[in-house]
Formats: structure tokens, C-alpha cells, sequence
């Protein structure tokens, strides 16, 4: 039996590799081995971690989720109310310009629509609770629809995504604090 540290470090590379992995392949062609592989450990840790490919799926979603409001927690930590909203939108651009997974929907669409109705009311209520003023619910609304319009299509504009996140959610720019840096990689 291994020691708890590790296997926690374990299952911290396989959901890691298991973005990496779907990024390349999708859900329908995720490969266990290709995980195992990428994340640097046996077949057999793998599987002692993860039984099969349902749970490590059920697990990456969680995963990805909890690593979205420990980024979303960590940027807006200890800085002015004021604030706050306009890290969480910088969290937004570096997460989708650093994930590995981005580009999932050109591989399997159907598959990320479906997420996507189920992640836009979680992104909402996550902004809504930094935003402030009297149309703060709309202007988040519009701003997670502008995340969602980035992450579906590949535009000329990425460079402009943060001041279009910005002007949806009505955030003027206070902060001299740049893009904080996202890393998929275990803790």
C-alpha cells in the first residue's frame, strides 16, 4: 500500500494528464493508458485510484472545478472589494488561454455543449457574488456569455478577450495587477 501523500500526488498528475489527454482525444477516445502515460504512472496506479474510465471522468469534473474556485478564491483574496470582480475575469482569461482542453470542442462539440449548461450557472453564481451595483446580475450574465463566446470559437480578437470580459461586466479597470498565471499541474 502506498503512503497517502502519494497517492494523493498520483491522482493530483492523472486528473492533470487526464485535461492534457481530452484536450488531444475528447471524452469518446480518452485512453486510460494515454493518461497513465502522460500523468507518469503505472497502469495499475492508475486503476488502484481510478476503477474505470466513468469514475476518473465523474473525478476530472470535480477536479476541474474545485481547480477553477481555488484559482478564482486565491486572486481574490486580500485585495479591495473593488476589485475582486475584475481578478476573477483575469482568472477567466488565463484559464481559458492556458487549458489544455480548450480546444475540446473542436473534437467532440456535442459533448462540451452539454457541459457548458451545466458550467454557465456555476460561472454566473460564482461572479455574481464579487459583483456589485444595480445591474450586476445582467452584467455578469453578459460577461459569462462573452467567456462562453471566446471559449466556443477561436476569433481574431483573443488579445482584446479581458477588456470585452471588462466592459460586459461594467468593471473599470483599478487594478495594476497583471493576468495571474495558471498552472494544470498537481499541487
Amino acid at each position: 500500500m502506498q503512503a497517502p501523500d502519494h497517492d494523493t500526488s498520483s491522482r493530483h498528475r492523472i486528473l492533470a494528464a487526464t485535461a492534457q489527454v481530452l484536450g488531444r482525444n475528447g471524452m469518446t477516445k480518452l485512453s486510460l493508458s494515454e493518461v497513465a502515460l502522460q500523468a507518469g504512472v503505472s497502469r495499475p496506479t492508475l486503476y488502484r485510484t481510478f476503477a474505470d474510465k466513468r469514475e476518473l471522468l465523474d473525478a476530472f469534473v470535480v477536479w476541474e472545478r474545485q481547480f477553477y474556485e481555488r484559482a478564482i478564491a486565491e486572486a481574490t483574496a486580500d485585495i479591495p472589494a473593488c476589485e475582486r470582480l475584475d481578478a476573477a475575469l483575469r482568472v477567466i482569461v488565463e484559464y481559458q488561454q492556458s487549458y489544455p482542453g480548450l480546444r475540446m470542442i473542436d473534437i467532440e462539440p456535442a459533448q462540451v455543449i452539454r457541459r457548458l449548461s451545466r458550467v454557465i450557472p456555476l460561472m454566473r453564481a460564482r461572479l455574481e457574488r464579487l459583483a456589485k451595483g444595480p445591474d450586476a446580475t445582467l452584467a455578469v450574465g453578459t460577461a459569462v456569455r462573452v467567456a462562453m463566446a471566446h471559449y466556443l470559437v477561436a476569433g481574431d480578437d483573443a488579445d482584446q478577450f479581458l477588456e470585452q470580459l471588462r466592459y460586459a461586466a461594467r468593471v473599470k479597470h483599478h487594478s495594476s495587477a497583471e493576468i495571474p498565471r495558471i498552472a494544470l499541474s498537481p499541487d
